[in-house]
């Protein structure tokens, strides 16, 4: 009996031990952390987590990071090495860590192999790249020569970036890049007039990210790609800012304050700015005619430019966390401008090298100006591992009203007056929906999405002529309503198998162009004097597929191979398709092109990364094949008095945007970053591309082939007194098309800085274009005109600043606000 009472106990012992021991290996236990970059210190997507038992078995459990970089796993109870890796950067590994109770990994930092350097100061005062699967992020630091600049400014010195002498920004040399704000289109980015740029403070910038290869999440607009600029918003608990002040030479005030209030529950922000700014240039254009066209066989005009830019702007926001998983953030955006430029024009007239008469226009446009953008978005995380849902909604409107008095008189050899007119204003509209949905699996991860866009840009143009002691209406007076609507869905999947990763895409638009132009008096009289063959009303709709596809390949720890395709679609923006002529000049005019059609481009770019412990090399070569691509052309003048003629016989010279059939781009880029010692910083970058346009317009063959380069050159020296020298300098070399030959452009910005207090004031000086060379010298060849032209947009600047810091805590002291270490080697928790 005893004994089998002893056997059942025995039994039952044995039973109960191996239930409690099978329930005991069920129970899972969450891990969750913030994976950052080091440099930039911004959140990394996909970076992947894996855990493997101490024999280096892998075992099937594992996730990767969501957008914000967090990640939260399900991990059954056990002993595991847990590695934590992301493309280029060196991995984390946390050995033997027994899992029996949920562990908060905190913020794990992921840096270069073997950094050694003083991670605070290559953050703060360096531009850093961090290559994704679709994209690379430079974190612009407190770049010496942007301290009391633009935004322009600081996008030319980012790679493969430029910005010509009119403020207009280029990507590898294409200027149809799509430029976003905090990954949309906004007021702020000035409804693609890129002239705003140069009137917002460059330090309201966080990062820029240039993205060569887009992923279906963004806009397929820009056949260059896409330029996303990232705005400052703090983190940290509290009540945190800057303020900062300029005062330039010529006249260039500015003060603007960065104020961030964050709390548990949370987050107010605000930019706040005010501008005083003169920004003079001058222009010479030397017209030749060959063939009989006119009263004159060469006219030289010298133009001088007095821009005055005062204004206000503002960015207010709050975000309001919900819960511990979903938020929503309100802003509004504001701008007041109230700006005045005069135009003056000196003119000389030739008949066979004699000087026959001289005349002076003067041209006074006043703009008020003012925008409104308000936006919500909400954010809603389903659970700790990245599955999520997010909406915006964004409304944009602004209001231009130009007031121009146009005067020219004829004061040798007699005294006239040859022209004298007034014009008058711009609206524009823009809403904005989306939605984008974000579901982690495993290591892979699937996005879904959509867009609306929609905007509308009504120009009243009002053009009166001063006649018989009395201003009429002119017969070109019209009302030019344009819309651009685009509708887009979009799907994406990414995962990551072994060394190799990929993100593929695609993603559905549909654009309607809209035009319809509304004549003061008759439409023929009109299309008559516009010299242009359109429809003054249209409605043009496209329906198109974009595909992406991105990989990376990790060949080693810091070494890795990019490749990427996508579609891209480039619409003609509002003044490209506005045919109303420019009114600065009566013999040299820009006009729009309704009949403009968007252009679609197919893209290849294979890259490379390369990080040793002082040095990061970056190269990528790239091919696009463009339809329908724009080019500029100058039109020969009419002989027909009110169209290619003024009514004193000055034949009109016209540039025109039109569509060539087909353009072929390729080149190739190489960056580098090298940080020999704590007190030498030094980056370049290398640009080259060539092109190729075949097409012609009105029987005339505009085929051509451009080839052509830039440079860039930054380098940071840390002088004795702890005062910091900057040098940049940029080379752009010549380039042609059909018609035009334009010179290469040399310009360079000095700049010096000093911690005046420690953390809180520093203060700097910086000189802008320090040899007043950025200019643009170009020679237009046509069969009846030939013209010398030369064009500076600003003249050298000279600013000192001032920037206050306050509460704002350096990197170091960032990464612990929450309690947690960083995890930077492989010690325990």
């Amino acid at each position: 009996m005893n004994l089998r009472t002893n056997a059942l106990k025995n039994s039952l012992t044995g039973l109960l031990f191996l239930f409690s021991t099978l329930l005991f290996a069920q129970q899972e236990h969450t891990v969750s952390g913030t994976v950052v970059d080091k440099d930039a210190g911004i959140p990394l997507e996909y970076a992947t987590i894996t855990f493997k038992d101490p024999s280096g078995e892998l075992s099937d459990q594992g996730g990767v990071t969501d957008f914000d970089g967090n990640f939260s796993i399900e991990v059954k109870e056990g002993t595991y090495n847990i590695l934590v890796e992301y493309i280029s950067f060196k991995p984390k590994t946390f050995k033997n860590r027994t899992i029996n109770r949920d562990i908060d990994l905190g913020k794990i930092v992921l840096g270069i192999s073997a950094d050694n350097l003083d991670e605070v100061v290559v953050t703060a005062e360096t531009t850093q790249v961090d290559v994704r699967l679709d994209k690379k992020i430079y974190n612009i630091g407190k770049d010496l020569t942007t301290q009391g600049a633009t935004v322009s400014d600081a996008l030319s010195n980012v790679p493969s970036v430029t910005v010509d002498i009119e403020g207009g920004i280029s990507l590898r040399g294409n200027e149809n890049v799509r430029i976003l704000i905090n990954g949309k289109p906004s007021a702020m980015a000035g409804f693609g007039d890129t002239n705003v740029f140069q009137q917002l403070p460059a330090d309201a910038i966080e990062r820029v990210e240039v993205i060569t290869s887009p992923s279906a999440r963004y806009d397929a607009e820009g056949s260059a790609g896409i330029l996303n600029i990232i705005l400052k918003k703090e983190k940290t608990l509290g009540f945190n800012g800057s303020v900062s002040a300029n005062l330039g030479y010529p006249t260039n005030s500015q003060i603007s304050t960065n104020l961030n209030l964050r709390t548990d529950d949370y987050n107010i922000f605000t930019t706040i700015g005010r501008y005083y700014r003169n920004s003079p240039g001058n222009a010479y254009f030397n017209n030749t005619y060959v063939n009989d066209t006119g009263d004159f066989d060469r006219i030289i005009e010298d133009r001088e430019y007095d821009r005055l830019y005062t204004g206000f702007n503002t960015n207010v926001g709050m975000e309001y966390f919900l819960n511990d998983r979903s938020s929503i953030t309100g802003s509004v955006f504001m701008r007041f401008g109230d700006d005045k430029d005069v135009t003056t024009n000196n003119t000389d007239r030739f008949n066979n090298d004699v000087l026959d008469s001289k005349t002076y226009r003067e041209q006074i446009e006043k703009e008020s100006d003012e925008s409104y953008q308000g936006s919500l978005n909400y954010v809603n995380k389903f659970n700790d591992e990245g599955h999520k849902l997010t909406a915006d909604f964004q409304y944009s409107y602004d209001n231009e009203e130009r007031p121009t008095q146009i005067e020219e008189n004829q004061f040798s050899p007699v005294n006239s007056l040859l022209a004298r007119e007034r014009i008058e204003v711009e609206t524009q509209n823009e809403y904005l929906i989306q939605a984008d949905y974000v579901l982690p699996m495993g290591e892979a991860q699937f996005e879904a999405g959509f867009r609306s866009n929609f905007e509308e840009e009504k120009t009243d143009y009002k053009l009166s002529i001063f006649e018989d002691n009395q201003y009429t209406l002119d017969t070109l007076s019209n009302v030019f309503t344009y819309n651009e609507n685009v509708n887009a869905v979009y799907s994406q999947y990414g995962n990551k198998l072994g060394d190799f990763s990929f993100l593929l895409g695609l993603r559905l638009e549909h654009t309607q162009l809209k035009g319809d132009i509304d004549p003061y008096y008759s439409e023929a009289v009109l299309e008559d004097f516009l010299q242009i063959d359109f429809d003054t009303n249209f409605d043009k709709n496209y329906l198109g597929l974009f595909p992406t596809v991105n990989l990376i390949y990790e060949l080693k720890e810091d070494e890795n191979i990019t490749l990427g395709y996508n579609r891209r679609i480039n619409r003609p923006r509002g003044w490209y398709i506005n045919p109303f002529p420019s009114r600065s000049s009566r013999t040299n005019v820009f006009q729009g092109n309704p009949d403009l059609d968007p252009a679609f481009s197919n893209q290849f770019d294979l890259g490379y990364l390369r990080k040793w412990e002082k040095l990061t090399l970056t190269g990528s070569v790239y091919y696009q094949h463009e339809t329908g691509s724009f080019e500029r052309v100058q039109l020969d003048p009419e002989e027909d008095e009110g169209s290619g003629l003024t009514k004193d016989g000055i034949p009109i010279v016209r540039m025109l945007p039109i569509n060539l059939a087909t353009e072929d781009r390729f080149g190739g880029e190489i960056g580098t970053i090298y940080n020999p010692a704590d007190w030498l910083r030094l980056n370049a970058s290398f640009n080259f591309f060539r092109s190729i346009k075949e097409g012609e317009y009105d029987g005339v063959d505009y085929g051509n082939e451009n080839t052509s380069w830039f440079g860039r050159f930054s380098g940071k020296v840390t002088l004795p007194g702890k005062i910091d020298w900057q040098t940049n300098a940029f080379y752009r070399g010549p380039t042609q098309n059909a018609q035009t030959e334009t010179e290469g452009i040399f310009s360079m910005n000095l700049a010096l800085s000093k911690e005046l207090i420690p953390n809180n004031l520093t203060a700097s000086f910086n000189i802008s274009d320090v040899f007043n060379s950025r200019k643009r010298r170009s020679l237009t060849i046509t069969d009846d005109v030939i013209t010398d032209s030369e064009f500076q947009w600003r003249v050298r600047q000279y600013t000192v600043s001032l920037i206050y810091r306050f509460n704002q805590p350096n990197k170091q002291n960032r990464r612990n606000e929450s309690g947690n270490s960083d995890f930077e080697g492989d010690d325990g928790f």
